[in-house]
């Protein structure tokens, strides 16, 4: 058994394999290669909460065993440059265990602290779930039941809370997805806090022996008659530079809190309560849908993959009918709130409307379905 997971899976991954994924992706190799190393712990991170579930280390299990065997089969397909079969197995994985809004959920979070958009870091985790199922598989010890693999999670917990990048862990924290995580995550939250709190300790200390030298150093080159004024003026240059310090110096990126406004996502914007009539809830049935859409989207890269596409599409279509069903009990306020969550979103879900429909052999099959879902967003968002 791997005595660090993570670790394993990430030298997987040579310089050569993450430069392929980067030209797949159209990105700089330097932004993948950060991104790989928040999506390998969130990914095993998510599996540590799915496993957590009822029959969900079954599920992890079966997963694994069709992966597991294939392993070099899997390196060799994303070293010969067949990342597009890769991506497709892999969307097939996070859809299977995650489900459309956690997986949607760990797109965001990965792109959100790597500084890439939600599609690519959707395409990236599709291509690494594969690898992350097999060398889950490959660490067991040959034992893929639930138990085994349960147990083999449960002892990476560690491991897998330290790796797991701040602003990564913050953005999943109300997903249930780090719920398994437990100590461990808060563990490495306080290891992360503590260090802040001391380098803020170090400066103000660093400051005020500053400050006392300098008054001394003045004291000793002015007359008396001069020190009074003197003091003053040391101690509020002492004050300015103290606050720079702290507060005023650029080029240092600031991790929003989970739930600030920098982190809130359309989607989450809107109270769901607000937004429940008829029994129904509005709210969260469109936000299921644009997260549906979104991931079943970003699976698309051919025909075939596309009409493997056409049912999960229907059924997002069929929840936006319900909702367009009893749209008409909402009141003003509410239909502005349902307008206030749908049209932040409309920018990328078009972008990838647009994108899917370029895909050659794709438009004749997905065109009269996805003509449909705007119409219903359009109306719905009017």
């Amino acid at each position: 058994m791997a005595s660090n997971l993570v670790s394993y899976i990430a030298q997987m991954l040579t310089p050569d394999m993450i430069a392929r994924i980067a030209s797949m992706l159209g990105l700089d190799s330097s932004k993948v290669q950060g991104a790989v190393a928040a999506a390998v712990p969130a990914l095993l991170a998510g599996l540590t909460g799915v496993a957590a579930q009822p029959d969900g280390a079954q599920k992890i299990a079966d997963t694994a065993r069709q992966q597991g065997g294939s392993l070099d089969n899997l390196i060799g397909m994303l070293s010969g440059g067949d990342q597009t079969s890769l991506a497709q197995s892999g969307s097939q994985i996070i859809s299977s265990l995650f489900g459309a809004s956690n997986g949607s959920a760990l797109a965001n979070a990965v792109g959100g602290a790597s500084g890439i958009d939600q599609r690519a870091s959707g395409s990236l985790l599709a291509t690494l779930a594969p690898l992350v199922m097999g060398g889950l598989a490959r660490q067991s010890g040959g034992d893929l039941s639930a138990n085994g693999i349960a147990g083999l999670l449960a002892s990476q917990k560690d491991n897998i809370a330290a790796a797991l990048p701040p602003g990564v862990r913050e953005m999943l924290g109300g997903t249930g997805l780090l719920g398994s995580l437990g100590a461990s995550a808060q563990s490495a939250a306080n290891s992360a806090t503590q260090a802040a709190n001391q380098a803020a300790r170090s400066a103000a200390a660093s400051a005020s022996a500053a400050s006392a030298a300098s008054q001394r150093a003045a004291a000793a080159a002015v007359p008396s008659s001069s020190r009074n004024w003197l003091y003053w003026v040391i101690a509020a240059l002492v004050l300015a530079g103290l606050l720079f310090y702290l507060f005023g110096r650029p080029g240092e990126p600031v991790t929003p809190q989970a739930g600030t406004p920098e982190q809130v996502t359309p989607q989450a914007s809107t109270p769901a309560e607000s937004l429940t009539v008829g029994g129904i809830d509005v709210g969260q049935q469109v936000r299921d849908a644009m997260a549906s859409l979104q991931t079943t989207l970003t699976g698309v890269t051919d025909a075939a993959s596309a009409t493997a596409a056409v049912p999960k599409l229907e059924e997002v279509s069929t929840g936006l009918d319900k909702v367009t069903g009893v749209a008409g009990q909402l009141s003003a306020g509410q239909k502005a709130a349902l307008a206030a969550l749908i049209t932040p979103m409309m920018s990328t879900l078009n972008g990838l409307f647009d994108k899917v429909l370029a895909i050659p052999g794709v438009s004749d099959v997905l065109k009269p379905t996805i003509d449909g879902l705007k119409a219903k967003l359009a109306a719905l968002s009017a």
